[in-house]
């Protein structure tokens, strides 16, 4: 027995039965942890999908599966990962620090070494597919396929996940319904006000990305004047995420706090400084919650421009959870942070979410929104 097989042994549990392959769970595992690395070290790496479902329909007594994990023994690395992707149907290999350039040459090795199988010759029904990440991800959506792949959970959820975020919904279908019931004078207070102050429709509409990246129209009571420039806003966020601090308006370049929002925008009207500062003009978003395109808690929805300076790291605030109206970074930081403050907030948020601290975070939230503590 080869030195690697025997320590192998050490570890039974997580690997398949029949294979050297680690089963499910755990690949899914290291496919993260592989992620999050290339995060900091910026490193790609490749995922070789093997699409094995139509050879092992008949594979009764497993030597197809063994004879193809044999095959993919002889043209892998000890440091490249196998396991199943999807038990019984997927098998990935995780190819370290390898890139779009390594496609070709690593597809003909696999199918070649396929090929010298007694039991596997000249089986064409073997699909292989290829991910590089972070090169195949898209912060747009348009390729929502590669982001479920990397930031997704493990393929088959525990039933305690699965129950947490079908309560997680209930939640959300339960609150925006209650608060578009009881906010309902409100709305129409402040539809009024808005109307009788400034030029402009109530409602600002405004394209946002949700969960993998995915584009939705977020709602919120106009603050601003109509056909104000955009420009302060991005080259703003860019200060903000670039340079690690702000600088408001007022101030010009001396950044003198590091806060989220910009402070005394000339593009905001008077009642636009009331509904911000109580967040009010959050107000609309019960109705996205209600739609499925966000949830009561979570990160917030970034504009499409804000991405274009975000770090890899921070992508996770994007892809795995829909955004939220309120979340860990509103309650604890909101204006008086720094971007990574907010984005590590965020990444807490995602990695500790439950029913329950969701619901601490709501009641925490409305004691922000009546003290106007950090709100701009």
């Amino acid at each position: 027995m080869t030195r690697s097989l025997k320590h192998l042994e050490s570890f039974p549990h997580l690997f398949d039965g029949h294979t050297t392959l680690y089963k499910e769970d755990y690949f899914r595992h290291l496919l993260s942890l592989e992620r999050k690395r290339t995060e900091r070290t910026k490193k790609p790496f490749l995922l070789m999908k093997l699409h094995v479902e139509k050879v092992l329909e008949n594979d009764r007594h497993s030597r197809k599966k063994r004879d193809i994990a044999a095959a993919l023994a002889k043209v892998t690395r000890d440091l490249d990962i196998k396991g199943w992707f999807e038990h019984g149907s997927k098998i990935g290999i995780i190819f370290l620090e390898a890139g779009a350039a390594d496609v070709d040459i690593l597809r003909q090795k696999v199918r070649g070494s396929l090929n010298t199988m007694p039991s596997l010759m000249d089986d064409v029904t073997i699909r292989i597919t290829f991910r590089v990440f972070p090169d195949d991800i898209s912060i747009t959506g348009e390729n929502e396929s590669a982001n479920i792949v990397f930031y997704a959970g493990s393929g088959k959820q525990p039933a305690s996940t699965v129950l947490a975020l079908i309560s997680k919904r209930a939640l959300d279908v339960t609150g925006s319904i209650t608060a578009l019931i009881v906010f309902l004078p409100i709305f129409l207070i402040i539809s009024v006000s808005i109307k009788m102050t400034s030029k402009g429709p109530v409602l600002f509409k405004q394209h946002r990305l949700g969960k993998n990246g995915k584009k939705f129209t977020f709602l919120k009571f106009r603050s601003m004047l109509i056909n104000n420039d955009s420009k302060i806003h991005q080259e703003y966020i860019k200060k903000l995420i670039c340079e690690n601090k702000a600088s408001s308006v007022e101030d010009g370049k001396n950044g003198k706090e590091c806060v989220y929002k910009i402070r005394n925008d000339p593009r905001v009207t008077p009642i636009g400084r009331v509904l911000r500062r109580t967040s009010l003009d959050e107000l609309p978003q019960f109705l996205n919650v209600l739609k499925g395109e966000m949830s009561l808690v979570g990160p917030r929805p970034p504009i499409p421009y804000e991405l274009e300076n975000y770090d890899l790291w921070h992508l996770r605030r994007v892809l795995e959870v829909k955004p939220g109206i309120t979340g860990l970074w509103q309650v604890k930081g909101r204006s008086k942070t720094t971007f990574d403050e907010m984005a590590r907030m965020d990444i807490q948020y995602v990695s500790s979410w439950s029913p329950w601290f969701d619901i601490k975070l709501l009641f925490q939230t409305v004691w922000v929104m009546l003290t106007g503590k950090g709100g701009y």
